[in-house]
């Protein structure tokens, strides 16, 4: 089709969301270095907001605006459109860990074309890891290739299990309960895209929610199915513009899980 990307448009693309990432992943970390002298508020309940999520915001955007200006774009604090070439972009994922001076939050940038996640970077300011792959090319942790846990027994297996304030805390305590009954022992550290980089590293076994929003969770399905990994179809419906149910697994793992958590069947 015509309006479908070529390659060097796609490289070009990628090679411009490590760069933003990294870019407004340095204007993020001053905000955290000199915690207590930026605002905190609340978009609901146990749902942050810092005067930085809103400032990398817009440093992103205004690059990618100025890059790339037939692009859409949507960030999770000022919204815009998700048009058929669309950049989502998360300025600060893990924001109550940011707020508290808990060094786990990341800057999230994806670019979606045609229905397909092409490019995905997720960078952590505080240890300088950058995530980053192209749908068909690898994913990569500052340079070096990903590839999924080779774990085959969830008795050994770490399953990430992300809470979801649109579902009752019921929910959320039978999602844990029905991991930790395979075995596999669970976690939640409140950053679900750093939470997908670590299956793609091999860190973990699994990531499963009830719903997370495509800016949080777009650029690490790329990278977990680029390293070798199985995620479930997070884009059907209105997954892109409304967030969906979520699991990203290790193929070993993924039937089991998919069992135990009634995600992807």
């Amino acid at each position: 089709m015509a309006d479908l990307l070529k390659d060097s448009a796609l490289a070009v693309r990628f090679a411009a969301a490590c760069a933003v990432a990294r870019e407004g992943g340095a204007l993020a970390r001053r905000f955290f270095e000199n915690r207590g002298s930026f605002q905190v508020s609340f978009k609901g309940p146990q749902n942050y907001l810092t005067e930085a999520d809103q400032a990398v915001e817009r440093l992103i955007t205004g690059r990618l605006r100025e890059l790339f200006p037939e692009d859409s774009l949507f960030g999770e604090e000022d919204g815009g459109s998700f048009g058929r070439h669309a950049w989502v972009i998360d300025p600060i994922d893990g924001t109550e860990n940011f707020a508290r001076g808990i060094p786990h939050w990341c800057v999230v940038l994806a670019f979606v074309s045609a229905g397909e996640i092409e490019v995905g970077v997720i960078f952590n300011p505080v240890s300088g890891e950058l995530f980053a792959g192209r749908r068909g090319q690898g994913a990569f942790r500052d340079g070096v290739p990903l590839r999924v846990s080779t774990v085959s027994d969830f008795g050994r297996a770490n399953v990430e299990v992300g809470w979801c304030p649109r579902r009752s805390p019921a929910d959320y305590a039978g999602l844990v309960r029905a991991v930790m009954d395979t075995g596999a022992t669970i976690r939640r550290v409140g950053s679900g895209a750093l939470g997908l980089a670590y299956v793609a590293d091999g860190r973990t076994e699994g990531y499963a929610e009830h719903h997370i929003n495509s800016w949080d969770c777009l650029a690490g399905i790329l990278l977990v199915r680029e390293a070798g990994g199985w995620v479930n179809d997070f884009l059907a419906k209105e997954g892109l513009s409304k967030g969906n149910e979520l699991l990203a697994t290790t193929p070993a793992l993924r039937e089991g899980l998919i069992a135990a958590t009634g995600i992807g069947r």
